[in-house]
């Protein structure tokens, strides 16, 4: 039996297919989203298919999640990303109550249960400014690829200080500083605490172990330090955390074709 999982992200297109039978990962895939998100879905859904040797009649179900849910027409239904997100990480790292996820255009916080149900979320999707959008932001202006950041940040000896609140105005104050001499690794250290500090204040005070940090901002070297700092308690990276929304939304699936 294989399901797909089909996570329409606001920056990029996630898909799973989840063999049933064997338990596992038949194939797995992602590209950058686009104007024409169904389109591109469907065009990744094929080509992992093909990849895995299958045809869309094999598909037991499948469900999307994220963003663009709405719009992927392969789906024969749509879940949360919350309800998705969970389901990832109770396969991947089943021990985890604290599920922290950073993406392109928010941020969640998921607090789960011994079972791994949801017991209470919270959610920040109207100021980029702890998202992967500010990072995104950053690189561009330093002319530099996303993927460096984290390079550039262990190099920081004195991270600068972000205090603006918003995207928009953190550009002009990371323009200010470079016009002042900043370094380029100390503004990137210190947009990682920017985005770590944001996080830190959507989760509060109470906070459950282990805590699981999922989604594509985890891919970003030096930003598990930062939130790990920002919250003054460990945090574990979930294996492959860009595709943990895909895969919740996989198991899914599976478990509405069972």
């Amino acid at each position: 039996m294989i399901c797909a999982g089909i996570d329409a992200g606001s920056r990029a297109i996630k898909i799973v297919l989840w063999d049933g039978e064997a338990k596992s990962v038949r194939a797995e895939g992602c590209l950058d989203q686009g104007v024409r998100q169904g389109d591109l879905a469907e065009q990744l859904l094929d080509r992992l298919l093909a990849r895995a040797a299958l045809l869309r009649a094999d598909l037991a179900y499948t469900v999307a999640t994220g963003y663009g849910r709405g719009g992927v027409r392969a789906a024969d239904t749509t879940i949360t990303e919350i309800t998705c997100h969970a389901a990832g990480v109770r396969d991947v790292m089943p021990e985890a109550r604290t599920v922290i996820e950073i993406g392109g255009q928010d941020s969640k916080l998921l607090r789960l249960s011994d079972d791994g149900a949801v017991r209470d979320f919270a959610m920040n999707d109207r100021c980029a400014a702890g998202t992967g959008r500010f990072l995104e932001m950053v690189a561009a202006r330093l002319g530099v690829e996303l993927g460096s950041l984290g390079e550039l940040a262990h190099k920081s000896t004195s991270p600068a200080a972000i205090s603006s609140m918003c995207v928009v105005f953190a550009e002009t104050e990371i323009i200010s500083l470079l016009a002042g001499g900043t370094a380029p690794e100390d503004i990137v250290a210190g947009v990682q605490n920017a985005i770590a500090s944001r996080v830190s204040a959507m989760v509060g005070r109470s906070i459950a172990s282990p805590v699981a940090f999922t989604g594509g901002v985890a891919l970003v070297p030096g930003m598990e330090t930062a939130l790990a700092a920002a919250l003054n308690h460990g945090v574990r990276i979930v294996p492959n955390p860009q595709m943990t929304g895909a895969l919740g939304a996989a198991l899914l699936a599976a478990r509405r074709a069972e």
